[in-house]
């Protein structure tokens, strides 16, 4: 897809965020070999993509039991003779079984060992951290035998499915696993300024705190690009192509976030709140015109289509580095 040129210049990305199964690993392949292991016990077709694009991304329902849009679309579709309770024992022994055989996605070695390496002059150095929907057991099924890999993520700034900070029925498409992550990175900013400062060190020695809109947040779902617009920051949509396949007439909308993800709750009357930290939007109200002419979207809700906020790439090999600002290089 064309790169659309933002109607203002943005600020360098600082920060790179990523979201892990189906983006760095190959684990989205797994979840499906899983699940199609129990359709077939069950005499059932192979999940198909129409089915599968709505649940990726998504916590599971031990972290968003109200969410109707997790279990309760596949079992709808599946119509498997098995309470939702003995699929999940059926599913967990079959990912226990392959998930230790999880490996990284092309050119996601490459990127993140540049991204972590030592800037070739003097621009800041780009933070990264991952934000992934899976919980943490299922995080260490998955990357324990990379821990190569996965140690270049500070410890502080990754932030699973079950992270007590994000409340139930906040994970993506909601805003809040993003808004997280970056919230982690600025307290190891304010930790090492404070630092600094003890040490005797000059102001003009601290790094400023990182703002959504020099974030870059990685995806391969559609709820997760979702999440990233509505955090504020700008997005690298990298689809399978089976879920490319499904969107192939809507990727503007998948690129602004405008694809309906996100629901207001039903049985009141009362609009959604997002509320991270000290912002507070309503999901439905109009986006500011202000915000409109200057092309800066308001956090908490969707992009728009056109925007040059998003784009979609086939692989993370050959990242394009210098279109986000983003100095690289390592020094011998």
């Amino acid at each position: 897809m064309a790169f659309s040129t933002p109607p203002l210049p943005l600020p360098p990305i600082r920060a790179c965020l990523f979201d892990m199964d189906g983006l760095l690993l190959d684990s989205e392949d797994i979840y499906t070999l899983c699940t199609n292991i129990i359709l077939h016990e069950h005499g059932r077709p192979d999940l198909p993509w129409s089915v599968k694009a709505q649940l990726q991304g998504r916590p599971g329902p031990e972290r968003s039991p109200k969410d109707p849009q997790a279990g309760a679309i596949f079992h709808a579709w599946a119509g498997l003779p098995l309470s939702e309770a003995e699929f999940r024992t059926r599913q967990t022994a079959l990912q226990r079984e392959h998930f230790p055989s999880t490996r990284p996605l092309p050119g996601v070695e490459i990127l993140l060992r540049t991204l972590t390496g030592k800037p070739s002059n003097s621009s800041p150095s780009v933070h990264i951290a991952l934000a992934t929907s899976s919980h943490s057991a299922n995080y260490t099924l998955k990357t324990a035998h990379l821990t190569s890999l996965f140690t270049l993520f500070p410890s502080p700034q990754i932030v699973l499915g079950d992270d007590p900070r994000i409340p139930p029925g906040r994970g993506k498409p909601a805003p809040d696993i993003y808004l997280l992550a970056l919230r982690t990175i600025n307290e190891g900013i304010r930790a090492r300024n404070e630092q600094r400062e003890s040490d005797g060190g000059e102001e003009d020695e601290k790094e400023r705190e990182i703002l959504p809109e020099e974030c870059l947040v990685f995806e391969d779902s559609v709820p997760g690009v979702e999440a990233g617009r509505r955090a504020g920051m700008r997005v690298i949509w990298v689809p399978h192509p089976g879920l490319l396949e499904e969107y192939k007439d809507r990727q503007a909308e998948v690129l602004a976030g405008r694809t309906g993800e996100m629901v207001d709750p039903v049985g009141d009357d009362t609009k959604e709140k997002i509320e991270v930290d000290h912002v507070v939007r309503s999901v439905d109200e109009d986006i500011p015109s202000k915000a409109k002419k200057s092309g800066k979207p308001v956090e908490g809700k969707p992009g728009e289509m056109g925007d040059g906020w998003a784009e979609r790439l086939d692989s993370l090999e050959g990242f394009p580095y210098e279109r986000y600002g983003i100095a690289v290089g390592i020094d011998g």
